[in-house]
């Protein structure tokens, strides 16, 4: 009773086709969505103000632009809105992006999204 076995491909299988241009593989919709829920970092967020990011007219648009992941159909991909979604808030304004460059300030949104945690489990 020997069956035979098939050859299982292991390869993924291919992205359906599409209009939209792909960059290193990902889509601008796949690139944007890492990037923005990303932001719920603070640590990134330092890291960006570091890098001077958050100082660039181009750079501060676009944090504006990303906006849109606050509205469905987009606010439904993001794994962790509630801080995403704070700090793209916060991005928006000129103060924050200058003091996110303070440790301090990195810490205490760190512990906020700590005890946010906390309690939302204690919620269940």
């Amino acid at each position: 009773m020997a069956s035979e076995a098939q050859d299982i491909s292991m390869e993924s299988s291919p992205a359906p086709p599409t209009d939209e241009p792909m960059y290193g593989g990902y889509s601008r919709f796949e690139i944007e969505l890492e990037f923005v829920q990303s932001l719920a970092n603070p640590f990134y967020l330092n890291h960006l103000a570091s890098q001077k990011l958050l100082t660039q007219p181009a750079f501060i648009a676009y944090l504006a632009y990303l906006q849109y992941w606050t509205k469905p159909p987009y606010l439904k991909y993001l794994t962790y809105p509630g801080p995403t979604l704070k700090h793209l808030e916060l991005l928006q304004e000129e103060r924050f992006r200058q003091d996110i460059m303070s440790p301090d300030l990195v810490q205490k949104l760190v512990e906020d999204e700590m005890k946010a945690s906390v309690q939302w489990h204690r919620t269940d």
